[in-house]
């Protein structure tokens, strides 16, 4: 069980830092896209192989998303919201499908209330760019992080990694924003985002796969 796991866990850490270091390389750009895809592509494979029932192929179709958004972005910022988007959509069903049993009031359920209304501060650190397709996918991200949080899946692992997605979203907005300068932001940016995916495919399918599913 854990070589299913820490094998994919690992060769996309790899490709994670393979790109962190020749992003700014001068690569052909059908490299730059393939190489920046290849992180959550490992993990989509690996989710989509191991996938048996409904939960499996939801995070697979998680995974999915979230390649396709990374390598998207890179043609039309719009186009890659839309399936980060689509994938935040996909990752709520699923937790919400897997909510903890009796959550605990304030580490968890003020946690996840504060993680959603997060959702107005990614909204108003995008400044100027900020429009109503900001607001609706800023609301997706924060509500993916707090259903996250109170699923069933490990917290030090899933919710952790669904909390740095979302702050390496945060520093994207502030980019955008133009509150930050976006060499420092792009340091940050891809480090937070990969990490939480990696977490996010960690957590799960550790659970997944303990109850043969």
């Amino acid at each position: 069980m854990a070589q299913r796991i820490a094998l994919p866990a690992s060769l996309a850490a790899i490709a994670a830092a393979a790109y962190f270091l020749a992003m700014n390389a001068g690569l052909p750009f059908a490299a730059h896209v393939a190489l920046k895809g290849a992180c959550v592509t490992i993990l989509a494979i690996a989710a989509a192989m191991a996938a048996r029932r409904t939960d499996g192929w939801l995070f697979a179709g998680v995974m999915a998303f979230g390649a396709l958004g990374d390598m998207l972005l890179e043609f039309d910022l719009m186009i890659g919201a839309a399936a980060f988007a689509a994938g935040h959509v996909v990752a709520i069903w699923l937790y919400l499908r897997n909510r903890r049993a009796g959550p605990m009031p304030i580490s968890q359920r003020g946690a996840a209330l504060a993680l959603l209304l997060s959702a107005a501060f990614l909204y108003l650190i995008a400044g100027p760019a900020a429009n109503a397709g900001i607001a609706l996918y800023s609301f997706l991200l924060a509500a993916m992080a707090a259903a996250a949080w109170t699923s069933r899946f490990p917290r030090y692992r899933t919710g952790i990694g669904a909390i740095l997605f979302l702050a390496s979203d945060a520093f994207i907005f502030a980019r955008l924003g133009g509150r930050m300068d976006p060499d420092q932001a792009a340091l940050l940016i891809w480090p937070l985002y990969a990490a939480g995916q990696i977490l996010i495919f960690v957590g799960v399918r550790q659970k997944l796969e303990a109850e043969g599913r």
